[in-house]
């Protein structure tokens, strides 16, 4: 319920375009959601907004000053009008579009992170569960000492909480796992809640799930340690050889083509450079994104 001594928002400009593009992305509320993330579509568009225009900003400038000073602005003026205007407006309206593009998977990317998380430890929780009823301990008291095992245990709070606001254990349940990223965690939890249902023993048809999940979970581990060996080779070629030894070779024949008169600009090393740098940010990112995360 409001306060009804808070201050309403005040609207600004950025309210009315994120309203508008809210429409745009009608299943933005469910990944936030997913994503545990508290703000509204709303607030997270007006932040994702004012910092494209932020980093945009920027990013144009650079991409003004970079063509100034390799002379294409000054260039196209004096010979191509069409070219100068594109190459002005080009990088206004490009960027800002990729900008926020790139920004607005920001819940993606927390989602996938949350889903690692819980990923993580979820053998280990689901074993301390199992333990626990088979000592004889009720479902709700397992939950209660289920502590220790990071973002599962998180999940685990939420469902006491709601089973301490009234809520039956199977309804609490299927209202946490609806919002759940986790495959493992939905379905660990959603046999128990079908345990519950139908009068069966929890902790056996945990047991069963739990089996699975962690069979799962090797066979995962086998296949990326299968695809590293592949994956580390494109590294070495794409990352690392080929960049370097790339623009030597091509300084020596063009060198060699054009007597010594063709040469890189100090401009077109720093792009290089920068290009090289980002292929090696993306491969590593990618290596270390893929690589599964389970404590077994």
């Amino acid at each position: 319920m409001n306060d009804p001594t808070e201050k309403p928002k005040r609207r600004t400009i950025l309210t009315s375009i994120a309203e508008m593009a809210a429409s745009r992305f009608p299943d933005l509320k469910k990944k936030l959601r997913m994503a545990d993330m508290e703000a509204r579509p709303i607030e997270f568009l007006e932040k994702v907004i004012a910092s494209s225009a932020a980093i945009s900003s920027g990013m144009v400038l650079l991409a003004w000053a970079y063509l100034y000073i390799m002379g294409s602005l000054e260039f196209a003026l004096e010979n191509d009008l069409p070219m100068f205007a594109l190459m002005v407006l080009g990088p206004l309206v490009a960027i800002p579009l990729v900008v926020f593009a790139y920004l607005m998977l920001y819940p993606d990317a927390m989602r996938i992170r949350r889903e690692k998380e819980l990923d993580y430890e979820i053998v280990f929780a689901g074993r301390h569960i199992v333990i626990a009823l088979e000592s004889g301990m009720p479902l709700f008291d397992t939950f209660v000492g289920a502590s220790g095992y990071g973002a599962v245990s998180k999940e685990f709070a939420r469902i006491v909480d709601k089973v301490v606001l009234g809520v039956p254990m199977t309804q609490a349940i299927r209202e946490v796992v609806q919002y759940n990223p986790s495959r493992y965690f939905t379905r660990m939890m959603m046999q128990v809640a079908n345990a519950l249902s139908s009068g069966a023993d929890v902790g056996n048809s945990l047991e069963s799930v739990l089996d699975q999940i962690s069979k799962e979970q090797m066979i995962a581990l086998k296949e990326y340690s299968q695809k590293l060996t592949p994956i580390v080779m494109f590294y070495m070629v794409f990352g690392i050889i080929v960049p370097s030894l790339g623009i030597v070779l091509a300084t020596v024949i063009f060198s060699a083509i054009s007597g010594g008169t063709f040469g890189f600009s100090s401009a077109v090393l720093v792009l290089a450079f920068f290009v090289i740098g980002l292929v090696q940010f993306l491969f590593l990112g990618f290596i270390e994104s893929s690589r599964p995360k389970y404590l077994i």
